[in-house]
């Protein structure tokens, strides 16, 4: 079989397994006596001699390279769209991908969907080819850990036609640990078939706080037992498929109201709060078989004193994480891009900081050759040892062996139509977000909607950007569900800040309609939402609320007779949302969270386990 190009539209993009073992050269001879086979992956793991005879033969630069996972511009490894060679060049100094490799040796690349990575399918899967034959194809080579955030909901950067899944709060809502697995599953395949080995996911924080601005239905929930649960099944599912799994973000990004994207995040748990609220979720992935897991860029002063960031805590990441919990397997960063993990060091001391704290990953820095050269120099200058770097590149490639990276890294068109968004996935999906579909209110019986009572039905409300590539607008998605099911539905945009003319418009096209259903989104004391809700309400007809992202809304909003909660804004949970609405399947979902009081945030307006059928 013909060795395609990266950027190829053949069906032959597939290297032959000749052409893989030319490529590796002299990686799998040394590789290739006396593995042994992964339970779950199928794929060789070598036994350590083994990978450490790799080690020695790199140079120090290698090494270094190594221990990077880096952001690159583009749909092809060598042959971008000329907007992304200028990107690539501004912010990296090289061209492509392919040149990334090259001049870094980068042991990972991420892959985002707005640095135009991941378009479609088989372009995913070429660019993941042509990464390989470029990394392959140097001296001394190894095949490149490819990475990303697909934790499904509203953080994913593999749009459709791939399978797109709940999100953790919508499978929390759930409860089933079988349904966490077959996410997992299905998930890790459809990753596995273009390339990307390795996900960072599922997250691992306890939600606690309902103001949470960067975890909240990016969680499970707030019962750190059932998340714990949750995450261990879904790590499993992706062990199945072969796809490395990423616990994050420790020590728990769940108790916080600041953004680590934006600033520095300080958790005032004590250390018996955190072994109580925190620690679960992460023992469990352990116990799971985890490959690795990410830190989060947050102060803990209970757990380490001289308040740095976790990312950076030689008492947390090394003292507790390695030490007391036993983990062994990678470590990687998130992003040291972020502001949380800036704010203290710059960015030449940033990357240091972290391999002295343990950490095996460096994550997307702002500046690879600040970050790069940084490490190098303090090796050069002893602050690091050479032995240092070595422990971490080690773990790095025990996992690319695990996941069957030495024995063949490519991946095939046939592969990709065989795997990526099947019936079978595309259905799994489906019934897992029904299964999370919450119902909160419903007086009066108000729920099912009749096609035959109120056949006519207006869809208004918040139309948020997609967060994964998803058809929407959600009202959009919502009007045309309900078609589908029966009704005649419109759809009207009104935003997440209504206008008071916005609010007229929609009233005066309730008028027309037999029923109103409206999407919330975030709704605050002081949000216009409100305004359009109550006046909605007031034309006396039957107003059903969907709340499209935090369960929350509905205390701000206690005059909806009908209230359900779908915990994204994708199209299969807004999908499962209708069918609620119109009776084709019945709500089973139950909060896995609190919904406080909205004039009384310390007393409970519907507890954990709330949720009503019919």
């Amino acid at each position: 079989m013909p060795d395609s190009s990266p950027g190829s539209t053949a069906s032959t993009a597939r290297p032959s397994r000749r052409t893989v073992l030319a490529a590796t050269a002299g990686v799998t001879s040394v590789l290739a006596a006396g593995g042994t086979v992964h339970a779950a992956t199928g794929a060789h793991r070598p036994d350590d001699r083994k990978l450490r005879a790799l080690v020695s033969r790199m140079t120090l630069e290698e090494k270094v390279g190594q221990l990077f996972v880096m952001r690159v511009y583009g749909h092809s490894a060598t042959d971008p769209d000329q907007a992304d060679i200028d990107a690539n060049l501004s912010e990296i100094g090289v061209r492509t991908a392919a040149e990334l490799v090259a001049k870094y040796r980068v042991g990972g690349i991420i892959y985002f969907a707005w640095a135009h990575n991941t378009r479609d399918p088989h372009q995913i899967a070429e660019l993941s080819n042509g990464i390989q034959k470029a990394s392959l194809g140097l001296p001394r080579g190894l095949p490149v850990l490819i990475s990303t955030d697909q934790e499904h909901g509203i953080v994913a950067r593999v749009g459709e036609p791939a399978t797109l899944l709940p999100g953790a709060m919508s499978v929390g809502a759930g409860g089933s640990r079988s349904d966490a697995r077959n996410l997992g599953r299905v998930a890790g395949r459809e990753l596995r078939a273009l390339g990307i080995r390795q996900n960072y996911s599922p997250v691992a924080d306890v939600n606690v706080n309902p103001a949470n601005p960067v975890i909240g239905v990016r969680s499970f929930g707030a019962d750190p037992d059932a998340v714990a649960g949750l995450v261990a099944a879904e790590v499993r599912g992706y062990e199945s498929s072969g796809v490395a799994a990423t616990a994050k973000h420790f020590p728990g990004h769940g108790d916080t109201i600041t953004d680590s994207h934006e600033d520095l995040p300080t958790i005032h748990h004590t250390r018996e709060q955190w072994e109580e609220l925190d620690a679960p979720p992460f023992r469990a992935a352990i116990a799971a078989g985890i490959d690795s897991i990410m830190t989060a860029h947050i102060v803990v002063p209970a757990l380490d004193g001289a308040e740095d960031p976790a990312t950076l805590s030689h008492p947390i990441l090394t003292g507790i994480l390695r030490e007391e919990l036993g983990y062994d397997g990678v470590v990687v960063t998130d992003s040291l891009g972020m502001e949380g993990v800036r704010t203290k060091y710059g960015d030449d001391r940033v990357p240091v900081l972290a391999l002295k704290a343990g950490v095996d990953q460096l994550l997307n820095p702002p500046s690879l050759d600040v970050a790069w050269n940084a490490v190098l120099q303090a090796v050069r200058d002893g602050e690091l040892t050479e032995a240092r770097l070595d422990e971490s590149i080690l773990r790095v490639l025990r996992l690319k062996a695990r996941l069957g990276l030495f024995d063949d890294p490519y991946v095939s068109h046939a592969g990709v139509d065989r795997v990526v968004g099947t019936r079978s996935h595309l259905a799994a999906a489906d019934r897992i977000a029904e299964h999370g579909t919450t119902l909160l209110v419903n007086e009066g019986g108000l729920l099912p909607l009749s096609r035959r009572r109120t056949p006519k039905v207006l869809v208004v409300g918040a139309d948020p950007a997609s967060p994964s590539g998803t058809t929407g607008p959600p009202t959009g998605t919502l009007a045309d569900a309900l078609t589908e099911l029966g009704f005649t539905a419109t759809a009207l945009s009104t935003g997440t800040a209504p206008s008071a003319a916005t609010v007229a418009k929609a009233v005066a096209a309730a008028a027309d309609a037999d029923a109103v259903v409206v999407g919330t989104y975030n709704v605050t004391a002081s949000s216009s939402q409100k305004t359009l809700v109550e006046q909605l309400l007031a034309t006396g007809k039957p107003v059903v609320a969907v709340a499209i992202r935090n369960p929350y809304d509905v205390a701000h909003l206690p005059g909806v007779r009908a209230y359900l909660a779908s915990y994204s804004w994708t199209d299969v949970e807004l999908r499962a949302a209708a069918r609620a609405i119109a009776g084709k399947v019945r709500p089973r979902g139950s909060l896995p969270v609190p919904v406080q009081r909205a004039d009384d945030p310390t007393a409970v307006l519907y507890p954990v386990g709330h949720g009503l059928t019919y």
